[in-house]
C-alpha cells in the first residue's frame, strides 16, 4: 500500500476566481467541448455543474487520504482572490475517493486467480479500469459552468504564481464568447451497442462466495457483507458520455449524476453514473443523509408494481438489512451531533428497481468539514457490511477485482467545508470502446445466492440500458 500523501504541486500560489452570468448553453455541448479532465455534477435540489480542465489538483492515498485532501484544500482556499456573483459560482473542488484504503494490487488479483484455479485474460488491463484513479483525487475546474434556478454562471479559476486578476478576466471573456457560440447538438444519440460481455465472477464462484459469507454470518462472525461483481462490455462504437448522462437524466431525474476523469490521456477514461444514494450533505451544521437498502424490481403493471412494493415493505430479510444500515449511520453521527432524527421508512421507486429508504438528519454540536463526515460514514453497511473491518476483509478475499471508486464517495466541497457526496453506485468506467460496470448486493443470514445473483443483474440495468441499442 502506498504511504499517505497529498500532491500539492498544483496548489502553490494564490487562487484567483472570477464569475459572470451568461445565457444557458446546451448541456451536452458544454460537456462535449470541455477540456480534460471533465467534471459533471447534478443532484436533486442542487445546481448542475460542468467543469473543464484543472486549475489545481489534489491527490492522496492510504488511510489518511481524507485528512490529507482536507488539509491541501484548506491551503488552496486560504489565499484566494475570489469574486463571484452567487454562492453556487464560487470555487469548488470536485472528485472522489477509492473504496478501499488502496487499490488491490494486480499481483494480489493474479495470486488469487492462481489459488482459485482461474485463468487471467491475456490482456493485462482486463480488470484494471482504474488506472489514473488514485485513493483520492479532486480538481478545481479551470472553467466551470453552473446552472442554477436563478440563471447560469461562468467561472474561471487560476492558481499559481502567474495567476493574476487581469489574466483570469481575459480568460473569462474568451470563454464567454466560446460558450455563446456552442450549438445545440440535436437529438440525443442512441446507445453505442454492446458487442461482447465478460464477467469477473461466474455463477459457481458467486454461489461459493455468497454461501461462505452466509456461513460466517450464521456463525456470528459477521452481521452483513456487501459483495459485488464487475461486468466488462466491448462496445460497437465509442460511448458519448455527454449523451449517456443526458439519457440518465431523463430516466433517473431524482438521482445524483456524476462524471469524474483523471488527467488527459487517450483513450480518455470516464467514471460516470446515476446513483440513488446520497452519502451526506452538509450546510452549516445541518447534515442530511439516509439509509437506502433492501431492493426489489418494478412491475410490468401498476398492480404488479404495488404488489412488489408491498412485498418489500414486509420482507423480514430486507427490513433487517435496511435497519442494520440505518442503525449504523445513526451511531456514526452520534459522536459529532447534538441531535439525530430519523424519518419514516418508505419505498423509493426508480425506473428499474425499488428500494427501502429512511431519511436521516442531524444537527452538529460544532462546526465540521464535510470530509470529516464522509470519512466517518464511509463505507456504510449498505456498501460494506458489519462489523466494518471484517466485512472489508471478506470483500477483499472474495471479489476477484478492484472496486476502485465504485461504491465510494464522489462529490464536491467548498472553502467553507460545505458539500455533498453520493455513493458511486449504478456506475461504470468507460474508455474508448470498453465500459466496465459494477453492481453489488447485501448478504445477510437468509440470503440465497441465486436470488442475489438476479439482483446484481437488475442493478446493472441503469447503465446497461445506456450501452445496449434498443
Amino acid at each position: 500500500m502506498e504511504s499517505p500523501r497529498a500532491d500539492r504541486s498544483t496548489v502553490g500560489g494564490v487562487l484567483v476566481s472570477r464569475s459572470t452570468r451568461i445565457p444557458t448553453p446546451p448541456f451536452r455541448a458544454v460537456v462535449r467541448e470541455a477540456s480534460a479532465p471533465r467534471t459533471v455534477w447534478t443532484a436533486p435540489g442542487e445546481s448542475t455543474v460542468v467543469g473543464g480542465g484543472a486549475a489545481a489538483t489534489l491527490t492522496a492515498d492510504g488511510p489518511d487520504r481524507f485528512r490529507h485532501v482536507r488539509e491541501a484544500a484548506e491551503s488552496l482556499f486560504a489565499a484566494g482572490d475570489v469574486h463571484a456573483g452567487t454562492e453556487a459560482a464560487c470555487p469548488r473542488l470536485f472528485g472522489g475517493f477509492a473504496f478501499h484504503d488502496g487499490p488491490a494490487a494486480a499481483g494480489e488479483l493474479d495470486d488469487r486467480a492462481d489459488r482459485d484455479g482461474r485463468s487471467e485474460p491475456d490482456d493485462p488491463d482486463e480488470h484494471r479500469p482504474w488506472d489514473g484513479f488514485p485513493g483520492a483525487r479532486f480538481v478545481l475546474p479551470r472553467v466551470q459552468v453552473t446552472d442554477t434556478a436563478g440563471g447560469t454562471w461562468l467561472t474561471v479559476n487560476a492558481v499559481g504564481p502567474d495567476a493574476t486578476a487581469k489574466a483570469v478576466e481575459r480568460r473569462l471573456d474568451r470563454e464567454r464568447e466560446r460558450l455563446a457560440g456552442l450549438r445545440d447538438p440535436g437529438p440525443i444519440a442512441d446507445p453505442p451497442g454492446v458487442a461482447a460481455r465478460s464477467r469477473t465472477t461466474d455463477v459457481d464462484d458467486w454461489r461459493a462466495g455468497v454461501t461462505a459469507a452466509v456461513e460466517r454470518i450464521r456463525s456470528g462472525e459477521l452481521r452483513k457483507v456487501v459483495l459485488a461483481q464487475a461486468l466488462r462490455c466491448e462496445l460497437v462504437s465509442e460511448l458519448s458520455v455527454a449523451d449517456a448522462l443526458a439519457r440518465l437524466g431523463e430516466t433517473y431525474p431524482d438521482c445524483h449524476r456524476f462524471l469524474a476523469e483523471p488527467a488527459a490521456r487517450d483513450p480518455r477514461p470516464s467514471f460516470f453514473g446515476a446513483t440513488p444514494e446520497r452519502l451526506v450533505s452538509l450546510r452549516g451544521r445541518t447534515v442530511e443523509t439516509g439509509a437506502l437498502a433492501g431492493t426489489t424490481g418494478r412491475g410490468e403493471t401498476p398492480a404488479e408494481d404495488e404488489w412488489l412494493a408491498e412485498e418489500l415493505r414486509t420482507s423480514e430479510k430486507d427490513i433487517h438489512e435496511h435497519e442494520l444500515v440505518a442503525e449504523a449511520i445513526r451511531e456514526q453521527l452520534a459522536p459529532v451531533a447534538s441531535s439525530v432524527s430519523t424519518g419514516e421508512r418508505t419505498v423509493r421507486r426508480l425506473a428499474t428497481v425499488q428500494h427501502l429508504w429512511t431519511p436521516i438528519t442531524a444537527e452538529l454540536a460544532r462546526d465540521e468539514h464535510v470530509l470529516s463526515l464522509v470519512e466517518a460514514l464511509h463505507p456504510t453497511p449498505a456498501v460494506g457490511g458489519l462489523p466494518p473491518e471484517l466485512a472489508l476483509e471478506t470483500i477483499r478475499e472474495t471479489e476477484p477485482f478492484d472496486r476502485g471508486w465504485y461504491a465510494a464517495p464522489v462529490g464536491w466541497f467548498d472553502a467553507a467545508g460545505n458539500g455533498t457526496f453520493a455513493v458511486a453506485l449504478r456506475s461504470a468506467v468507460a474508455a474508448g470502446r470498453t465500459a466496465t460496470l459494477f453492481a453489488g448486493v447485501g448478504v445477510v443470514a437468509d440470503s440465497d445466492p441465486d436470488r442475489e445473483w438476479d439482483e446484481v443483474q437488475l442493478k446493472y440495468r441503469p447503465i446497461l440500458d445506456e450501452l445496449e441499442r434498443p
